[in-house]
């Protein structure tokens, strides 16, 4: 498989364009940084780790034919990347364990396809703790769901419904909008109206960017504080200053993060581009943690077969730019900080429990 039998080719999955097609530059250089660090340890299985880039922002069945056309080649030994999670879904069911997928994004939870590995963070260990949290430091004590309309902000819905009945904090609105939706005006008189501190912001990309702008311009943002799963330093600084206070987030990394891994990290990441690099959000760094999860797996099981690699024993634990992470049952547990935006960067508060 791959190129050449003395290359690992992974195929590297992540939007180059579209609503979420701001995360590509800082997924493509983390990747770019990871495949170094891994090929200075010799590889994967002895031979020299190669990307190949895959634009995963062109809708779920394309992905797909690609994907499916590349693997059935041999041209990939793997994938790894960030996209939403309705591509996820479909590649999920296609390859059905053919190649080793590492999954980086944040997701809804309850993935278990054979050969899909997750990194990101799920809503019982990110968006259930930051909501206890914000009651508890914030005083928020009533929400309102804002979310583009596919898989991931449907479902994370419905977790926190639970969430927030078990918090004793309601949900006292939803509104799922059309992805590439730039007027928010309806959907803002409609929180107006109902009278709650806080917003769910479950918004892909450009579409929070959007928002956060007409909600900062409506005066809402002296009122209501705003709390996103997704929202990285580039989404800040394409809002701009003006339309991020009161903006919450959480994440297993920022690029605030004031941890010896995180900083290390930095350093490594703007030694490697040069200081005027795109930031390393945590968007981007998923991409580095998919690497370093891949060749962790297929280290442990000496082979890139999925039944090899599901078949090895025992969680598996390393350090990256988060810190301590460990991997079992398919997914990746390490520490969830949350963090409110300070102007078009991130103040990390607090780590969640």
């Amino acid at each position: 498989m791959g190129d050449s039998k003395d290359v690992f080719t992974v195929g590297l999955l992540y939007p180059q364009q579209g609503v979420a097609g701001l995360f590509g530059p800082s997924c493509r250089a983390s990747a770019e940084l990871a495949a170094a660090l891994i090929n200075a340890r010799d590889g994967i299985l002895g031979r020299e780790l190669h990307l190949r880039s895959i634009d995963a922002a062109t809708g779920p069945e394309h992905v797909v034919r690609s994907v499916r056309e590349l693997v059935d080649d041999g041209a990939v030994d793997a994938l790894v990347g960030w996209q939403t999670s309705d591509v996820r879904h479909a590649l999920a069911r296609e390859l059905r364990g053919d190649v080793p997928y590492v999954y980086t994004a944040l997701y809804e939870g309850g993935e278990s396809a054979d050969g899909v590995f997750l990194t990101g963070e799920t809503p019982e260990r990110q968006v259930g703790p930051a909501m206890s949290w914000l009651r508890e430091a914030v005083g928020v004590t009533s929400w309102f769901v804002v979310g583009s309309d596919y898989r991931w902000p449907q479902a994370t819905a419905v977790a926190c419904r639970r969430f927030a009945a078990a918090l004793g904090t309601p949900i006292r609105g939803e509104s799922f909008t059309t992805l590439g939706t730039d007027d928010f005006g309806a959907v803002l008189r409609r929180i107006e109206r109902s009278g709650v501190s806080g917003v769910l912001m479950l918004l892909l990309g450009q579409d929070a960017v959007a928002f956060n702008r007409a909600f900062a311009a409506s005066g809402l943002d002296e009122q209501v504080v705003r709390f996103s799963p997704l929202m990285d330093e580039n989404m800040l600084l394409a809002a701009g200053p003006e339309s991020t206070q009161g903006v919450y987030a959480a994440a297993g990394y920022f690029e605030s993060l004031p941890t010896r891994a995180s900083m290390d990290f930095n350093g490594q990441y703007f030694d490697q581009f040069g200081p005027d690099a795109c930031v390393p959000t945590a968007v981007g760094e998923s991409c580095l943690e998919g690497l370093f999860l891949l060749e962790q797996l297929i280290g442990r099981s000496g082979s890139a077969d999925v039944r090899a690699i599901q078949a090895a024993e025992g969680p598996i634990r390393y350090h990256g730019p988060r810190g301590e992470v460990t991997f079992s049952d398919h997914h990746v547990a390490t520490a969830i900080h949350i963090a409110a935006a300070d102007g078009c960067d991130f103040q990390v508060l607090d780590t969640l429990r």
